[in-house]
């Protein structure tokens, strides 16, 4: 029986490991071929960029072959200025390996090649190369500010450009990174064709820290455009604060971490401008406020219209639904419904309240005759979505049981 001198060579070590024991360490430092060190496969290898000073159109993939038929390529790592790997394939004979992604636009790639000859000798090849910047760039700005927020505060992404294509759309949900410790189940949400919205399956977990980042700097997103860089976002979670307002009992409970720690009677919209019903996100928070009735679309001839000073205001609706002090209505807080749509309570209620809620903190409205709340548009009405329908509204997740879709599969996935 014949066999190939790289069959021989492994044949000949094992008979001394068998053999000799300890000893075999000198055919491991001598003879094996795996424990040399590699040569300069300069020679075998061939690829189809060349290093200079001029940079390289990314919209060329990347291919690297083997010269001769003395040798074979074993593998291919190609890495960017980020630490990203680039996604390729090797021919099953090891003569061709191709990159399977776009390349990334303004960075710099070192590509080592690893090879090996006929006696199984390995070698090794690396080349360094830059790609041209892009001319369109893509920019994401990420929402809402540095800070602590309540346990309801959704996480928003605004591009600078229009993005409709599925495909586009999970390149980009791909290099969007939303981490929180502890970790949570989440999932972004295509708001339109420029925003998205991220938040985890239920709230994020009291006093937890959320870190947003993006991998999209260089990578192609569609034909002629790139991401950008982005600035990091760091977000703390403080107390789980839950607000219920009964527009039917007229009460509002206040809990903290599950714990009622204040009831307070209120009262919301009377007919004609119920109260909306549903999940609110705390918007803002503002001592004073002028209020008036043409903001709401009330003319100022109309014995609805008002024109009124309000302190200690919460706001939950862009349209101007607050929670805040009411002292003209003191009579009604508790019995009646008589505001045009907000939430009002005494002033010392109200001043404690402003004292003890924040942005990101869920506001929620049962039993009225309002309309429900809108997912998106009017605030953060997002608690409003199921799970299921939110996941919907991912590029990635829809239509996906564990979150995983073919796409996933041999990607370029950011290092963030």
């Amino acid at each position: 029986m014949n066999h190939s001198p790289r069959l021989r060579t492994v044949l000949s070590c094992s008979l001394l490991v068998a053999s000799l024991g300890a000893g075999a360490a000198a055919c491991g430092s001598k003879g094996h071929p795996l424990s040399a060190r590699p040569y300069d496969a300069a020679d075998q290898v061939g690829f189809n960029r060349t290093a200079g000073d001029r940079p390289l159109d990314p919209d060329r993939p990347l291919e690297v072959t083997a010269r001769g038929k003395d040798g074979r390529i074993t593998d291919v790592t190609a890495v960017d200025t980020h630490g990203r790997r680039l996604a390729g394939e090797l021919s099953a004979d090891g003569d061709r390996w191709h990159s399977t992604v776009p390349l990334a636009a303004g960075v710099r790639y070192t590509v080592t090649v690893g090879t090996e000859n006929a006696d199984g000798s390995p070698g090794q090849r690396t080349l360094s190369f830059d790609t041209t910047p892009a001319k369109k760039v893509l920019k994401v700005e990420f929402g809402p500010e540095k800070g602590t927020y309540g346990v309801g505060q959704p996480v928003t992404a605004e591009l600078s450009e229009p993005v409709t294509d599925k495909a586009a759309r999970a390149v980009i949900e791909r290099s969007l990174s939303v981490r929180s410790v502890p970790s949570v189940e989440g999932a972004w949400y295509w708001v339109d064709d420029k925003k998205l919205h991220y938040r985890p399956k239920e709230y994020w977990p009291a006093h937890s820290t959320v870190t947003v980042r993006s991998g999209l700097e260089g990578i192609k997103v569609a034909d002629g455009l790139y991401g950008a860089a982005t600035a990091p976002l760091d977000l703390k979670i403080g107390d789980r604060v839950e607000v219920v307002t009964d527009a039917s009992s007229h009460q509002l409970t206040f809990r903290r971490n599950g714990e009622v720690i204040n009831t307070i009677p209120v009262t919301t919209g009377k007919p004609g401008f119920s109260t909306r019903n549903g999940y609110k996100v705390v918007l803002g928070k503002q001592y004073y406020v002028r209020m008036r009735g043409d903001s709401i679309g009330i003319s100022q001839g109309s014995s609805e219209y008002y024109n009124l000073p309000v302190y200690y205001a919460t706001r939950v609706t862009w349209s101007g639904e607050y929670v805040h002090a009411a002292p003209w209505s003191v009579g009604s807080q508790g019995y009646e419904n008589v505001s045009h749509g907000c939430t009002g309570m005494s002033t010392g209620n109200a001043a404690w309240f402003y004292e003890n809620i924040r942005e990101g903190d869920i506001v929620r409205v049962v039993n009225s005759y309002g309309d429900d709340m809108d997912p998106f548009g009017n605030g953060f009405g997002d608690w409003n979505v199921s799970w299921k329908k939110w996941r919907e509204g991912s590029a990635l997740l829809a239509g996906t049981q564990d979150g995983r879709t073919p796409g996933d599969v041999n990607r370029l996935r950011p290092a963030i």
